[in-house]
């Protein structure tokens, strides 16, 4: 009775899960432990807004990508699609491109709340787009949001003729510059975005089909669900966000450009994947991207302040991000073999 007793002790507590579950915490974690260690500076509260403001931006396309890759997708097209939103969202708040350069509260344009609805509707044109490729038309997403990655980069180039607009009245900048009570307004969105993604997922009949849809496709479609319609509306749901974060972007740096955004892809599936959202779907959650987002956040802010060369930067990030797949597949085919 005993051994069976210890056994089934075994099997309830699984280190190895446990692990895989709050790694990128612990990991975060000892990794502000370090940079304190080695950089007093880092601890300072200026310096942590910073880091939550530079994470703000890329951890709104974050949390879209997280319900993109719950369904074993993937968007490569989310900077290039900001960029476009954005350059898009400046020229409605300036009115048009003809008073793109003007700074001052001399132009007339149509106000921040159409230059978000704008942005948004940009996004959510582009995700439709997509979604509507890889379900329809049947192209893989890779294929399909590497196609989008150019287009919209070209879309951006051509409808701003390859300049910056700049130069928005306060209502707009305080959006990116703003505070409450300290904290910064990128800062707010961010984390009020997160804690409704995260009640989607996980309290909502929806959150539900995502998972199952990701899980196993076939299955899910057999049980009656409409997998055409949910992996399109992932894709829409990443439109969103690359729309909001292309606005909170503008707002934050007074100026939009076809550059911005240029290697976001990146940054943004390796904090979701270094999160624990697997790339074979079904399985993560948004408190794991949160996490994710934070720690590349840290790591960059931390190598920043230590002097560390930016092109050394790129192959960290890029070294993480193997290693987050690799013991992911570790992890998946372990739970197959139990």
């Amino acid at each position: 009775m005993t051994d069976a007793t210890a056994r089934k002790t075994d099997r309830n507590f699984d280190a190895f899960s446990f692990l895989a579950r709050f790694a990128p915490l612990i990991f975060l974690l000892l990794l502000m432990a370090a940079f304190t260690i080695l950089e007093p500076r880092f601890l300072s509260s200026v310096n942590l807004f910073n880091v939550m403001r530079q994470v703000s931006i890329t951890g709104l396309l974050a949390i879209g990508m997280t319900f993109v890759i719950l369904t074993a997708g993937i968007d490569l097209s989310v900077g290039s699609l900001l960029a476009f939103a954005g350059l898009v969202a400046a020229a409605v708040a300036k009115g048009g491109l003809q008073d793109r350069f003007t700074v001052g509260d001399n132009t007339i344009g149509y106000g921040w709340p159409l230059a978000v609805l704008a942005a948004v509707a940009i996004g959510l044109l582009g995700g439709l787009l997509q979604g509507v490729a890889i379900t329809r038309l049947k192209v893989p997403a890779f294929v399909v949001t590497l196609g989008g990655m150019s287009v919209f980069r070209g879309a951006a180039l051509l409808f701003a003729a390859g300049g910056p607009i700049s130069g928005f009245d306060p209502g707009f900048t305080w959006w990116g510059q703003g505070k409450i009570f300290s904290v910064p307004v990128p800062v707010i969105i961010f984390l009020v975005a997160a804690i409704i993604a995260h009640i989607v997922l996980s309290y909502t009949r929806y959150g539900r089909r995502i998972y199952a849809v990701g899980g196993n496709p076939e299955a899910a479609r057999l049980a009656g669900l409409n997998v055409t319609a949910i992996i399109t509306s992932v894709y829409i749901i990443m439109g969103f966000f690359s729309g909001l974060g292309a606005f909170v972007l503008a707002a934050r740096l007074n100026s939009a450009e076809a550059v911005a955004g240029t290697g976001y892809e990146l940054t943004v599936i390796a904090s979701v994947v270094i999160g624990g959202t697997s790339l074979f779907g079904g399985t993560g959650s948004i408190f794991g991207t949160v996490v994710g987002s934070l720690l590349i956040g840290v790591l960059l802010n931390g190598l920043v302040l230590m002097n560390v060369n930016s092109y050394i930067q790129q192959i960290i990030i890029g070294v993480i991000i193997v290693l987050a797949v690799a013991f992911d597949t570790f992890a998946k085919s372990r739970r197959r073999k139990a």
